[in-house]
């Protein structure tokens, strides 16, 4: 049995055919748990210490995922590690996430995010095991690591209610939050790196486009680094999804910063 071969233009027209299934299995088998790591350097001097960045883990009871990231995670060896919000979404999930991250091997830092509120879960086990890291669970709070080298600011709400959060002089100051859009209210001080989370980049992006959709607090900060008059804020796309397990053209990433 013999086969018509294929002319040029048959073969590019049946490429160009393919593309959007090759795209949306992309979208949905392969992305969604593609983690990248992503290394930025922050200042002109040379760098001393390195922050790894998390976010929007979402953690929906993958176990082997979220085991995929504390080992990635402790193979760059950081010397702290920043959460910026959403660890799950229902609160039955967070004692695993909890087991599971408790398996990191440097001081974390972090706030919560909305789907942290949302979920009602009680955050005391969530700050035991931040403080077991060595690090802490920071509920519009700030504190100076033991060594006295950097201040890590932490935003729950950034209400007037609470007092300021504001740079400590003589150490390195990282402010977390979950909203991106929030460091237009930070133009007061100057931070060294400011850090949020919550667009997950959209999720899906398509070139000289950008993202289909992001959700409120974002504003025009929706994926990566921005010069802004609070300091340089980096948005990460997050380790997890929502609504829906899709990414396109944004994969899920862990951060890490030389400082």
């Amino acid at each position: 049995m013999k086969f018509k071969r294929l002319s040029r233009r048959g073969f590019l027209l049946a490429s160009l055919g393919a593309l959007p299934l090759m795209a949306v299995a992309d979208a949905k088998w392969v992305e969604p748990t593609w983690v990248k790591v992503r290394r930025i350097r922050v200042g002109p001097d040379p760098p001393k210490h390195r922050l790894v960045h998390l976010t929007d883990i979402h953690h929906k009871g993958d176990r082997a995922y979220l085991h995929s990231i504390v080992k990635k995670t402790n193979a760059l060896s950081p010397d702290f590690v920043c959460f910026t919000g959403d660890l799950i979404e229902e609160g039955k999930f967070l004692p695993e996430a909890l087991e599971i991250l408790a398996g990191i091997k440097s001081p974390i830092y972090g706030v919560p995010g909305n789907h942290d509120f949302w979920s009602k879960a009680p955050f005391e086990g969530i700050a035991k095991c931040f403080s077991a890291s060595g690090g802490a669970w920071l509920m519009d709070q700030q504190v100076v690591t033991p060594d006295g080298t950097f201040t890590f600011l932490g935003a729950a709400w950034l209400s007037p209610k609470h007092p300021p959060l504001v740079p400590q002089r003589g150490t390195r100051n990282i402010f977390l939050m979950h909203y991106p859009l929030w460091v237009e209210k930070l133009v007061a001080n100057k931070f060294d790196l400011v850090l949020a989370g919550h667009s997950h980049g959209g999720q899906v992006r398509f070139p000289f486009y950008g993202p289909v959709f992001i959700p409120f607090g974002v504003g025009r900060y929706d994926l990566g680094m921005f010069h802004t008059a609070a300091g340089p804020l980096y948005v990460g796309p997050g380790l997890g999804w929502f609504p829906v397990p899709i990414r396109f053209n944004c994969r899920p990433e862990i951060t890490v910063f030389e400082i």
